[in-house]
């Protein structure tokens, strides 16, 4: 990694395109690991549907158990794999969430079925079936039958990871993995560190 941008997130798109013209599947694909006082720690596979110089943005259901653990406490971490490659890309920072404007716009990007999938289910809530699950999706789907545009539900929306730290890791022969990891400062500059593997 002696070519390894000054910049983190430039890097991090750089080798997110490289992951996203290999074969793998889901190369946006990236772990969100949560804490809560009440219920400790948890972590689920989430998509990234957003990177820039301000963070990393996913969307999900306000109500859910990882929006809960978030309200409770805001920092969270990320880890992307990418086998093919021997990489691994681990995110730590706080979570704010995104402008009512962004949760609207991608929620109107989304294809109908999964609008309709977003309103129908109460995410993390507990169900007597799966058939209840279904009762609601055609049950939105009549509500919503007359409609061209689906309004973006108030309990939906978008999260941003602010980081605080990136770290790339590259797999190498031997275990001799390299390891380079970025520090923002209070500045919004930042600092790289060289890890031991």
């Amino acid at each position: 990694m002696s070519e390894l941008d000054k910049n983190p997130i430039e890097q991090f798109k750089l080798w997110l395109e490289q992951a996203m013209s290999t074969d793998m599947p889901e190369p946006t694909a990236m772990n969100l690991a949560t804490y809560s006082e009440r219920d400790g720690l948890s972590s689920r596979m989430v998509l990234l549907k957003g990177v820039d110089e301000c963070g990393f943005v996913f969307y999900t259901n306000y109500e859910s158990r990882k929006a809960r653990d978030m309200v409770n406490c805001p920092e969270v971490a990320l880890c992307f794999w990418w086998g093919l490659l021997e990489r691994q890309v681990r995110i730590e920072g706080k979570i704010e969430k995104v402008s009512e404007q962004e949760s609207d716009a991608y929620f109107q990007s989304r294809p109908r079925g999964s609008q309709i999938g977003a309103i129908a289910s109460r995410q993390s809530a507990v169900m007597n079936s799966y058939k209840e699950l279904r009762e609601q999706v055609i049950a939105v789907e009549k509500q919503y039958k007359d409609q061209v545009e689906i309004p973006r539900p108030a309990f939906w929306g978008g999260y941003r990871v602010v980081p605080a730290a990136i770290e790339f890791w590259q797999g190498r022969p031997s275990r001799l993995h390299d390891r380079l990891k970025y520090n923002r400062k209070a500045n919004g500059d930042w600092t790289i560190e060289r890890l031991s593997p």
